[in-house]
């Protein structure tokens, strides 16, 4: 094993050697079940301490590639195997929270209105140009180095798409991908979605939730052509997709096939690393990534963006590149303004806190 306690690379070492492993399971040098080695076998072999090594089990234990048993060790619990649970055990999960707790904005207000105040002061008449089609530079340039640093999205800023809300751009993507396609949603979902598709004249497929994601039968006989799905929570099962789910996505969207990966929430999560991204996982440029500030900043906003992979800008410049940017210039300055200067990821940080000590008292 390549020693992961170089000093020359900025990623901490226990996120290296968590990168490691995990992709040793996925590739299936540690089969479903197997036992991992001990941590202070594991810690020789790549020459670094034991707590490094609990800390990256830790990591993959959080997001279902792993699990400890008391006085066993650590065992893989990621299989390529799809199993299923069915749609009743989902909807006795938590409820989600898409619309309740969006209602009502944690961000300080005195925060945002200061940062208004510096654009206005600092942009001048900038903020009263009309924006590009595809939104301002500056503030996708923010979320692409904010994206880099803290979900492993690797983006060009060309692929960055700006718009007023979930709901607008998944209208985008109908535009981009085609309406003679038939679009799966998860169910339940958010009402939304099924309206927007519905509204904009194309067939939508229902898959039923399990509990760790869509059933694996009724994905395999799907005929759809886009799975539209909320891998971190959906809403409002409070479903989850573990890992075996989500890379059981990746190897569904072969073929032609395209996944619309809606991140909501995910910023918020009590793990200790936030969610892998299909979009990041996948390989192959058939996800694309929405996101949006309504629960990271206010809902009032109404501001969202969406990562295109590279293989679709040609589309979608051709069919629905012509649309105005439907947020204001001065929204967008004042976006990436908190994003460049750090007050959303401290907020977010301190959000992530307070969560945690609430579920540990």
């Amino acid at each position: 094993m390549k020693d992961i306690a170089d000093n020359r690379k900025k990623t901490p070492a226990y996120l290296r050697l968590y990168f490691r492993v995990r992709e040793d399971i996925v590739n299936g040098e540690y089969p479903f079940g197997s036992k991992l080695p001990s941590k202070r076998t594991l810690a020789d072999a790549a020459g670094v301490s034991t707590v490094t090594v609990e800390h990256a089990y830790a990591l993959l234990c959080d997001e279902g590639y792993a699990e400890a048993r008391e006085r066993s060790g650590y065992f893989v619990a990621f299989s390529t195997e799809g199993g299923f649970a069915s749609s009743a055990e989902a909807e006795n999960t938590p409820p989600g929270i898409r619309e309740t707790t969006a209602s009502k904005p944690e961000f300080p207000v005195s925060v945002l209105t200061k940062t208004m105040r510096r654009v206005m002061n600092d942009r001048g008449d900038e903020i009263l140009a009309r924006s590009p089609n595809e939104g301002c530079l500056p503030l996708r340039e923010a979320i692409r180095s904010y994206l880099a640093r803290n979900r492993g999205i690797k983006a060009d800023v060309a692929q960055i798409i700006i718009g007023s809300g979930s709901e607008y751009l998944y209208g985008l993507i109908v535009e981009t991908l085609g309406r003679d396609r038939v679009y799966a949603i998860e169910a339940p979902s958010y009402k939304k979605i099924e309206q927007v598709y519905t509204a904009c004249g194309v067939r939508c497929e229902k898959l039923p939730l399990g509990i760790n994601g869509i059933e694996s039968a009724a994905l395999k006989k799907s005929r759809a052509d886009v799975l539209h799905i909320s891998p971190y929570r959906s809403f409002p099962s409070g479903v989850t997709a573990d890992a075996s789910k989500r890379h059981e996505y990746i190897r569904w969207a072969h073929n032609g096939r395209y996944i619309v990966e809606d991140d909501f929430e995910s910023e918020f999560t009590l793990l200790k690393k936030p969610e892998e991204t299909l979009f990041a996982l996948s390989d192959r440029e058939n996800v694309i990534y929405i996101n949006t500030f309504s629960m990271t900043v206010s809902p009032s906003l109404r501001v969202g963006y969406m990562i295109l992979p590279a293989s679709l800008l040609g589309a979608f410049r051709e069919k629905a590149g012509f649309y105005s940017c439907t947020v204001p210039t001065f929204m967008q300055f004042v976006l990436a303004e908190l994003i460049s200067n750090g007050d959303l990821e401290r907020h977010i940080n301190r959000v992530r806190r307070r969560k945690r000590s609430e579920t540990d008292k």
